[in-house]
């Protein structure tokens, strides 16, 4: 089987399916890693202490993207 033959039988299935599909494929380059995985949550639960507390305030996706359209943008 050809990869335009698989590309076009994948892109036929069901969104779910489809989702299915592109998940495996991207673990299959992306191996996952205990480590760095481990790492993250512990960054993820410290800023979600951060904004629970006060100390620092979350900035809406809107602003990130507009501020990254102006200073990257055309």
């Amino acid at each position: 089987m050809n990869t335009k033959k698989i590309i076009d039988e994948a892109v036929s299935l069901p969104l779910e399916e489809r989702v299915f599909v592109v998940d495996s494929l991207l673990r299959s380059l992306n191996q996952p890693d205990a480590e760095i995985d481990r790492q993250w949550v512990v960054i993820a639960k410290k800023r979600l202490a951060e904004l629970r507390s006060g100390a620092v305030e979350p900035v809406p996706g809107e602003k990130v993207f507009e501020k990254i359209q102006k200073r990257f943008g055309s």
